[in-house]
């Protein structure tokens, strides 16, 4: 088949079946359509599949498998790697599938396979209700939520997968399966980190928690306060409570008004505490950390949905991210950490982050697939930037930063804060035996491995 051609005529067929709508090179908003979150993929797709419902997600797998398409699947479209889309292949858009139906009773919400964390804070917001949600409000909630599912609520109510009641998946074959603690127990154990690889998330069901009041508190340092506000801020989070999560900081000051003019393009430390509860309560928790002398700070107490949007990065831009998760932080480590935040690319969009772990994260069900839920803290390099000309020592210090705090790696690490770093690191997310229990789900439901465009758990072999 030639490139990005597909006969008319199936073309035609498709747009027929679908309740949405199926785009190609040459129509109108194809380029918008196969835009993503990373302004480094540029990638063709033969033909976009604008899925409304979960039989158009159904009939978009079988055009792709009958017509030998690569079939990319389509959320919010966050994974650093591209894996939303690809060259001459089908892409499964589900933006259109973002509904989001709060049951305030049960306390649950029924999420669209499309749905951005932004539709559902904001859908849960009027009932005081919320879960953990990825830090950027653009983020897909299926991905986010199958792949783990780390943010800033992680300490109080758990990881986003911790609070899966169920889930609507559409397999390879094009049939409906639903998989919760009593229905496909063995699925739905896979979900629970296992990504995309055993079918289309066309729905999920996620538990919520009572969030009547969130405080937030973000402290500006100079850099060269960092290593004295990290021993600070880790010996603080030994004894603090599940409320408080939050992260340190290393980025570009940002042109806004509470950052002082001498920070605004300059690196800056910033020391970031999120609190699940009233500002006075959060005041009076963090007492320590807010006797720290500081450049300046902006604290209040605001809705969940928006704190969720306050550090978006606008899409578009160029990104490489990576992790390492830690078995500790002693002042080693704090060394390497706070000295490879000067080597970080400024001016740009860049973030040299800390985040705590722990919590509900560390107290959470040992039995699923996620080995790195058990470090206490976790370095994320989170490079982003604008010129084609950065990419070599952008790319390069993520890598370095990942080497450099390697003498404290636990070994395994969360795969939605990574891009495609090969096999290994895949197996060691999962460790051997959660990776062929995981590869035994592969194989059932699918077998030919068609959802392959991810971190992916390849099917078992047939024994000769």
């Amino acid at each position: 088949m030639a490139p990005h051609a597909i006969a008319e005529a199936a073309l035609g067929g498709l747009r027929q079946q679908l309740t949405g709508d199926a785009i190609a090179p040459g129509d109108p908003g194809y380029d918008e359509a196969r835009a993503v979150f990373n302004g480094m993929i540029d990638r063709h797709p033969a033909v976009i599949a604008q899925c409304e419902t979960g039989a158009d997600v159904a009939r978009a797998i079988r055009f792709g498998r009958e017509n030998d398409l690569e079939i990319a699947v389509r959320g919010g479209g966050h994974s650093v790697a591209g894996m939303a889309l690809n060259d001459d292949g089908i892409v499964v858009d589900l933006r259109r599938m973002h509904t989001v139906i709060v049951n305030p009773v049960e306390r649950t919400a029924r999420i669209g396979g499309g749905a951005t964390m932004s539709h559902l804070d904001r859908a849960c917001q009027p009932y005081d209700l919320a879960t953990t949600g990825g830090r950027a409000s653009t983020t897909g909630v299926g991905g986010f939520t199958l792949g783990g599912g780390s943010g800033w609520l992680e300490r109080k109510f758990g990881l986003a997968c911790d609070n899966l009641v169920a889930v609507e998946l559409v397999t390879a074959d094009g049939s409906t399966v639903h998989a919760s603690a009593d229905e496909n127990p063995e699925l739905f154990w896979a979900l629970h980190g296992g990504g995309g690889n055993f079918g289309v998330a066309t729905a999920i069901t996620l538990k919520l928690h009572p969030l009547q009041a969130m405080s937030m508190m973000m402290l500006l340092f100079r850099p060269e306060e960092g290593l004295q506000v990290a021993r600070a801020y880790r010996d603080f989070l030994s004894s603090a409570p599940d409320e408080l999560g939050g992260g340190l900081f290393y980025l570009t000051g940002p042109p806004e008004p509470f950052v002082p003019d001498h920070l605004v393009g300059k690196l800056t430390c910033i020391l970031l505490i999120t609190y699940a509860g009233p500002e006075m309560e959060a005041r009076n928790v963090a007492e320590p950390l807010l006797a720290l002398p500081r450049e300046a700070e902006l604290i209040a107490e605001l809705p969940y949905a928006e704190l969720q949007c306050m550090l978006d990065d606008p899409p578009g831009q160029r990104n490489y991210w990576s992790a390492e998760y830690l078995a500790g932080f002693p002042d080693a480590a704090v060394d390497a950490f706070t000295a490879r935040a000067g080597t970080m690319p400024v001016p740009s969009s860049s973030q040299h982050i800390l985040f705590p772990m722990g919590g509900a994260v560390a107290a959470g069900p040992g039995d699923h697939p996620l080995p790195w839920r058990t470090a206490p803290w976790a370095v994320h390099p989170f490079g982003i930037w604008e010129s084609p000309a950065d990419d070599e020592r952008a790319v390069e210090w993520v890598r370095d930063v990942r080497a450099g705090m390697r003498p404290w790696s636990i070994g395994t690490v969360y795969l939605n804060f990574i891009g495609l770093e090969g096999e290994d690191r895949v197996l060691a997310a999962f460790g051997e035996e959660n990776y062929r229990r995981l590869a035994a789900v592969k194989t059932e439901y699918d077998p030919d491995n068609v959802f392959r465009l991810n971190h992916n758990i390849k099917p078992l072999q047939p024994a000769v």
